[in-house]
């Protein structure tokens, strides 16, 4: 058990939540279990989040921000080649998703579970995401890297064709002999049409 005499956070909470999720499942862990891995009462927990779907969502968010935050710094880095950086910001999307699935099923199993329950959130991820794209994507059609009247849409294009290799219905195919080749491919196609 936690110390009570730390100071209670939102950040502290999430945290415990996501240990409590990794024990119990989404179905069992309750606002009790993650009070109770704090040291403090359930009311302290709810003085943070009003309710246990609130609690969920805040907790679906950071994980979903990791990924954002990971893919921003590759987005951000305007003074590199466009094509580089689309191909780094697609190949770091793949291997975060990857990761998540592989290096611990169980809590991947718990937030796919909790993304379902949160569409909203994984709606302002995926835009987040696109956002991202298009900033590499307009950029490169500024630098006439790309050709593309509209880079929200290609964009958009972009983000949908690799789905295979970020969307988490497709995290059993992550892991089979050859899909990183097939990945390139997937790539090479999409740089060769923004061209």
């Amino acid at each position: 058990m936690a110390s009570t005499s730390e100071i209670l956070t939102a950040e502290r909470i999430l945290a415990a939540t996501e240990e409590v999720l990794r024990r119990h499942g989404p179905a069992k862990a309750t606002v009790v279990d993650v009070a109770r891995a704090l040291g403090v009462s359930h009311g302290s927990v709810y003085r943070h989040f009003r309710t246990k779907a609130a609690l969920r969502e805040a907790v679906t968010k950071r994980w979903l921000d990791r990924t954002s935050q990971k893919l921003a710094v590759i987005a951000a880095a305007s003074e590199r080649d466009p094509e580089a950086r689309l191909r780094d910001w697609l190949a770091a999307l793949f291997e975060a998703k990857r990761h998540k699935a592989g290096d611990d099923p169980e809590l991947f199993a718990t937030y796919t579970v909790l993304t379902d329950e949160n569409g909203a959130v994984v709606g302002e991820h995926i835009a987040e995401l696109t956002t991202q794209l298009t900033g590499i994507i307009t950029q490169g059609a500024g630098s006439g890297t790309f050709s593309v009247p509209d880079p929200a849409a290609a964009a958009r294009a972009v983000f949908q064709a690799t789905g295979r290799f970020h969307d988490p219905c497709y995290a059993r195919e992550w892991t089979r002999p050859g899909v990183g080749e097939e990945f390139t491919a997937v790539v090479d196609l999409l740089v060769r049409g923004l061209r």
